[in-house]
């Protein structure tokens, strides 16, 4: 990568990670979504510099706050999100081999997709959802996590429908994010398909992400939580449709 790539990649990062910061979703999704759509670097790539970065969030984290993980809610999305993530990484593979094109537009489905299902996000329940529908959110966000280490959505819109607290479901997404991202992690180093190049991405954009971080918790902007959720899903739509028409 030349200066000028990657200076359009920390601008990509430092979006992703504003976004992330203000509505608690969406990082891997903008940053792979628009750093496939700038082809700034193979999806797959992309994919592995966003696991390795939600990794160290997810550690920096733990280590400043308290955990106390809820295993009723966690354990049968973690049981069906981990399956998922094995068969998103079967087809990643298969897919960047094969078929790039038909990857490029999965990606680009999914973001529209995921941003329309966010809006749409619904009021909370009274009662638990069904397991059947537990255990599909959790497939559906190991699928995406899989293939692109963009496991939130389906999550998101799966938790927030619940009967819990939003420590609760905050935590509940940073367990499975975290275990997800390891298994995938394993996985990919275990294939050798870990590339040097998405390590120094990785270890370039932490300051970014640091920085960010810093600043929004400093500086949040004037505006509402919906509008803010507004703003990241136009985004998300920019990015899915730009891949599609690609």
């Amino acid at each position: 990568m030349v200066v000028w790539e990657y200076a359009q990649l920390f601008v990509v990062v430092a979006l992703a990670s504003m976004c992330q910061n203000l509505t608690g979703f969406a990082f891997g999704l903008i940053f792979v979504g628009v750093a496939g759509a700038l082809q700034l670097m193979p999806i797959a790539d992309a994919a592995n510099v966003a696991c390795l970065l939600s990794l160290v969030n997810g550690a920096v984290y733990l280590r400043s706050h308290p955990f106390e993980p809820r295993w009723d809610v966690l354990q049968p999305l973690a049981i069906t999100s981990l399956l998922g993530t094995l068969l998103g990484l079967a087809l990643l593979h298969w897919l960047s081999s094969s078929a790039l094109g038909v990857l490029r537009m999965i990606l680009g489905a999914a973001i529209v997709l995921c941003a329309v299902v966010l809006l749409l996000q619904k009021a909370q329940r009274t009662a638990p959802s069904p397991r059947p529908s537990t255990w599909l959110a959790g497939g559906l966000a190991g699928v995406l996590g899989g293939l692109f280490s963009t496991s939130g959505p389906p999550l998101v819109y799966h938790l927030y429908r619940q009967p819990l607290s939003p420590l609760v479901v905050r935590q509940s997404l940073l367990a499975l994010f975290l275990m997800g991202n390891v298994l995938r992690l394993g996985v990919v180093i275990a294939m050798g398909e870990l590339a040097w190049s998405s390590v120094l991405v990785s270890a370039v954009a932490l300051p970014v992400v640091a920085a960010v971080t810093w600043l929004v918790a400093r500086h949040p902007p004037p505006l509402p939580q919906r509008a803010l959720q507004w703003l990241v899903c136009a985004l998300l739509m920019l990015a899915g449709v730009s891949l599609l028409w690609a």
